[in-house]
């Protein structure tokens, strides 16, 4: 759908004024409103941290092309955080305080600190969009009742770059507070390869209770000495693949080549996804390329009143992950 000359205009000068200047910037002022039919936006002004040059990723050791560690991929990232205040278990989590400011505001943090591009918040709702620009962030307001925080980032990201200056999207869910940076630059890695449609990471699974954990996904993959990037086959929540080996945990952060964004959110849920409640099983089945860079230990997300007792703690020590 058309947007409105207001919102694009207003989107047009926030991408021109992030992509000119290599430090923070400040935009003053507010758009209108984007009409679609699952998407209100609001563009206000606010802060963020980019490069005006694009980052160069060193490619990494693969197990299809070990020769490719003296290529360099070039892309131009935007992260987007996908955050709402709906949650079973912790309702109103994006907003929760953590050393006296809210969990989302530690989320932005983090992922400036990578340095790899612009960042935003895809907020559901008004009040997350008003906590983060009080802060001098950039956010954009989607309608709530969306089927995923993948669905938020996509009409975020059309309503910030409509031009399409950006060709990866970032992923970072809002409950990840004490993520370490390096994790951000580390799943770019991935698409140094041109044949590879989504990136992400994994950790190794330490213990048999890691293994058995629902709530912990699992990739099928492997490395072979010296490689540190692989093609995920498959994601489950049981402990794949059978017999003796590692088993890597899957990490929900990703990196999608917007033509992949794009064709990912258009698709039908596929009957793997359903099954297993797992929607990058949904590329997977279309035939697009999964690949995952692996890092020493996956981060923990805030999804329970304990985990964010674990999180105030954690970044009172000043610790991540």
């Amino acid at each position: 759908m058309k947007a409105m000359p207001a919102v694009r205009t207003a989107a047009d000068a926030l991408l021109t004024s992030m992509l000119a200047m290599p430090d923070a910037i400040s935009n003053q002022g507010s758009g209108g409103r984007r009409p679609a039919p699952r998407f209100a936006t609001r563009l206000r002004g606010g802060t963020a941290s980019t490069r005006s040059a694009r980052t160069i990723v060193p490619a990494p050791r693969s197990i299809n092309r070990p020769s490719r560690m003296d290529t360099l991929a070039a892309v131009n990232p935007i992260i987007l955080i996908p955050a709402r205040m709906a949650s079973t278990r912790l309702p109103g989590k994006p907003l929760a305080g953590i050393g006296g400011r809210p969990m989302i505001l530690h989320v932005l943090d983090r992922a400036r600190e990578a340095g790899i591009g612009p960042v935003a918040v895809a907020a559901a709702e008004p009040e997350i969009m008003a906590a983060v620009q009080a802060a001098g962030g950039t956010a954009v307001l989607v309608e709530a009742d969306l089927p995923s925080g993948t669905d938020r980032v996509k009409l975020a990201l059309d309503a910030l770059d409509p031009a399409g200056r950006h060709d990866v999207v970032v992923n970072l869910q809002g409950d990840l507070p004490t993520l370490p940076p390096d994790f951000l630059r580390a799943v770019l890695a991935p698409l140094a390869d041109p044949g590879v449609d989504i990136a992400s990471l994994v950790a190794p699974i330490e213990s048999a209770e890691e293994a058995g954990a629902p709530s912990v996904v699992k990739c099928a993959c492997a490395f072979p000495e010296g490689a540190e990037v692989a093609p995920a086959l498959y994601f489950s929540r049981v402990a794949v693949p059978s017999g003796e080996g590692p088993l890597w945990h899957h990490i929900g952060l990703y990196a999608f080549r917007r033509a992949a964004l794009e064709r990912f959110v258009a698709l039908p849920a596929s009957p793997l996804e359903t099954r297993e409640r797992l929607e990058q099983l949904r590329a997977l089945e279309a035939g697009m390329r999964i690949a995952v860079a692996r890092v020493a230990h996956a981060p923990f997300g805030v999804d329970t009143p304990a985990d964010l007792e674990r999180a105030r703690a954690a970044l009172a020590r000043g610790s991540r992950a």
